[in-house]
């Protein structure tokens, strides 16, 4: 799990591993600011190994290449500091990574909201992190997935230049070799989803940056075009989702203010060039 200023949510994800009916694990703490004096809460004993293992390289990805080249177990099972395994998720994990040998493995990913939710939380519940559907486009996401220390290996790891959208990138990579993904509907995890418009806009201009400041030109360019288009077959999505209609109506208004943020985004990283957003 790489932490960048996230040290304050371990203690309810390492609260959610110390729960694992499964205890053969170790847990690796990949420190992504080390030296910067972060304030480490008190932590919850898990009842198993526990390493911090820094890297001052910028970048989740960067990060568990550095914690995946640490591990000593010969399954790697990657999930995110705001994220809550439910209590057989590593038992159903190693389940099938023995019946799917050689296969890149990912669970769901379910968005928590308050009783009450805001209109933010409202479109991070809607958008959610869809990881059947991930699966269908080739890639699936990092905060729910898994898969052999060698396989990793061989295939090189993530990209430690990308700070979004690494986890795509190795995917489809890994299929290019050959290598099949597989839905493991029963190791869930949960998310809480984001409350305010400031954690929102954050996270798409880390994903804007993804996609135009990394990876091959023709790609590049290729997210630059379509992202100077409305997001209407996003917002056609949430239109046709199970929810509420009022949430469904929010979480498109919400994905259009989004939309905005998004394009003062690529002024920020073409035209001015900046640096992009690595949180």
């Amino acid at each position: 799990m790489p932490v960048y200023r996230d040290w304050d949510r371990l203690p309810a994800l390492i609260a959610a591993l110390a729960a694992q009916d499964r205890r053969d694990f170790e847990l690796v703490l990949v420190d992504n600011e080390p030296g910067a004096g972060n304030p480490v809460p008190s932590l919850p004993d898990p009842g198993v190994p526990v390493r911090r293992v820094p890297c001052a390289r910028p970048g989740a990805y960067a990060a568990r290449n550095a914690g995946a080249a640490r591990a000593r177990g010969a399954l790697l099972v990657f999930t995110d500091a705001d994220c809550l395994p439910a209590a057989d998720w590593l038992r159903r994990m190693a389940r099938a990574a023995a019946e799917h040998p050689g296969r890149i493995l990912a669970g769901p990913v379910d968005m928590l909201a308050r009783p009450d939710p805001g209109a933010w939380e409202i479109f991070d519940t809607v958008r959610g992190i869809p990881q059947h559907v991930f699966l269908r486009r080739g890639y699936a996401a990092t905060a729910n997935l898994a898969l052999a220390a060698a396989l990793f290996a061989r295939l090189g790891g993530f990209d430690p230049a990308r700070l979004s959208g690494g986890d795509a990138e190795f995917c489809r990579r890994a299929r290019g070799r050959g290598v099949t993904l597989h839905l493991v509907p029963g190791a869930r995890v949960a998310h809480p989803a984001r409350r305010c418009q400031a954690d929102l806009a954050r996270k798409a201009r880390r994903i804007k940056g993804g996609q135009v400041a990394s990876g091959p030109w023709p790609g590049r360019i290729a997210w630059i075009l379509r992202s100077l288009a409305p997001p209407l077959r996003e917002a056609l999505a949430y239109l046709v989702s199970p929810y509420p209609a009022a949430w469904r109506l929010t979480a498109c208004r919400i994905r259009l203010l989004l939309w905005g943020t998004e394009l003062a985004e690529l002024g920020r990283l073409l035209i001015l060039r900046q640096p992009p957003e690595r949180r």
